[in-house]
Parts: C-alpha cells; sequence; structure tokens
C-alpha cells in the first residue's frame, strides 16, 4: 500500500511537517516523488518510520538514529528484539513506581501500613531507569551486560542506611575533589583521598569481583570524554572532570 504525507500522517499521528523535516535530514525518503511534487511512502518506508519512532521512544536523538538505521549492517529484526526487551523493563520500573505511590496514598489515607523498605524501592527502581536512559548504552558498551546488570540488583537492594552512606560519600567526593582543585596537585593528597572516597563510592555499586584498578581508571577517561559525566564534575570548577580523571590515573597506578 502507498502512501501520500497527508495520509501516512494520519496513519501514523506524526505531523506532516516532521515527516518533511525527515525527508529534508535525510532520515526518512520517500519511494518516490511525483511530477505533481506529491511525496509517495511504500511500505518499506512505513516499516522504518515505526523503527524510528521506537528509537523515538527510547530518547535517541535523531542524528543516531539517522546513523544506525542508514548502518548496511542495520538488522531490524534484531532492533525489534532489543526495543521489546528496552520497552519491558521500562514497563517493569514503570508498575514498580505506580504500586509504589499507589500504596503511598493507601497509607496516606490510613487504609494500610507502608515500611519504610517499601517507600524506598520506588525511587531506587527511579534511579536505575535514570541511569540507563542517561549512560546505559555507553556504560553497556565499556563494561558489558552482565556487570551493568550485576550492579543494578546491588543498587536495587540497597538497605536505606547504605542508600545514605552512598549520598554522603557522593557529596564527599565533591567537597574533597574542590578543595583538591584548589591545591592544584592531581597527585596531592587531597586529590588521592577524593579517589579513594570514589573507589569505596562505586564499590557500593558494583559486585566485589567488578573493581578493578583498569575499571577504575576507565570510569575516569569516560568522566572527561563524554559530556554529560563532564558536565556533572563540572559543576565544581571547569576542567574538573579532567583534573579527576589524572588524580585517578595516578591512584590506580
Amino acid at each position: 500500500m502507498e502512501y501520500t504525507v497527508n495520509r501516512l500522517a494520519q496513519v501514523s499521528g506524526v505531523s506532516k511537517r516532521t515527516l518533511r523535516y525527515y525527508d529534508e535530514i535525510g532520515l526518512l525518503r520517500p519511494e518516490r516523488v511525483n511530477p505533481n511534487g506529491y511525496r509517495i511512502y511504500g511500505q518499506m518506508q512505513v516499516d522504518l518510520l515505526q523503527q524510528i519512532l521506537f528509537y523515538r521512544e527510547l530518547g535517541l536523538p535523531l542524528e543516531e538514529i539517522r546513523e544506525i538505521v542508514k548502518n548496511p549492517g542495520f538488522d531490524r529484526e534484531k532492533a525489534l528484539e532489543e526495543h521489546l526487551t528496552a520497552l519491558l523493563q521500562k514497563k517493569r520500573q514503570t508498575e514498580i513506581l505506580i504500586y509504589n505511590v499507589r500504596k503511598t496514598l493507601d497509607s496516606m489515607k490510613g487504609r494500610v501500613i507502608m515500611s519504610d523498605k517499601e517507600k524506598f524501592e520506588g525511587f531506587k527502581r527511579d534511579l536505575i531507569k535514570e541511569n540507563e536512559e542517561k549512560y546505559g548504552r555507553e556504560v553497556r558498551e565499556a563494561y558489558g551486560e552482565e556487570a551493568v546488570e550485576a550492579s543494578n540488583r546491588k543498587l536495587a537492594g540497597m538497605s536505606k542506611e547504605e542508600w545514605k552512606k552512598q549520598e554522603d560519600l557522593s557529596g564527599e567526593i565533591m567537597e574533597t575533589l574542590k578543595a583538591a582543585m584548589a591545591e592544584g596537585d592531581p597527585a596531592g593528597k587531597t586529590a588521592q583521598k577524593a579517589c579513594d572516597l570514589h573507589r569505596q563510592w562505586l564499590c557500593m555499586f558494583w559486585s566485589d569481583s567488578a573493581y578493578s584498578r583498569e575499571a577504575h581508571r576507565g570510569m575516569g577517561e569516560m568522566y572527561a570524554a563524554d559530556e554529560r559525566f563532564k558536565a556533572y564534575y563540572d559543576r565544581i570548577q571547569d576542567g574538573a572532570a579532567e583534573f579527576l580523571r589524572d588524580a585517578l590515573n595516578i591512584y590506580c597506578s
């Protein structure tokens, strides 16, 4: 079956303006353009649009989607399987949060008693979801599926006390790193203390077998190379991510 821009917009829920924009940037070209200027889309383009919408739902930017779907080795069936896995994970996380909110409301109204552990569960799941959406792909590529899943399980199993400890450690790392930058020496005592605090913090999320000096050094490289991590540490001061990387290179030697 063939579709004009108007018809495809109606069927897909994607605006005509968006479809034209996808054509302009080379993401979704029509099968042909009629002499009257009408864009005509065939089944292949319909299937590709579905794929694009799946990727958009997962939060990928258009530039990255274009690189994926235009890759000669792109496997649509494999991509759909990956989408299904990601969506099922999001579904489980959402269901946990819905349950948590409902039970909290019931607890507030006196219908049930909710333990501190139950109140806490939804927030841990929310953090796992946020981390997956922001950094999941890069971290999985760097450390592997098994390591990331083990870290998520460890986070999900944290007690209230452990959660507070990692929050306190996180704050102490930032304060110590700020003081170390004022000294200006990544090999100095204060900078190396920041690195050791960072190791303690990492080990609250990583399994005992996952930590190594090489893996720790790799985190420092990622902080300096990835703009999202860099922005987090550079809140202290411009260059904080690079300073931490340099300090970790020394610490992990």
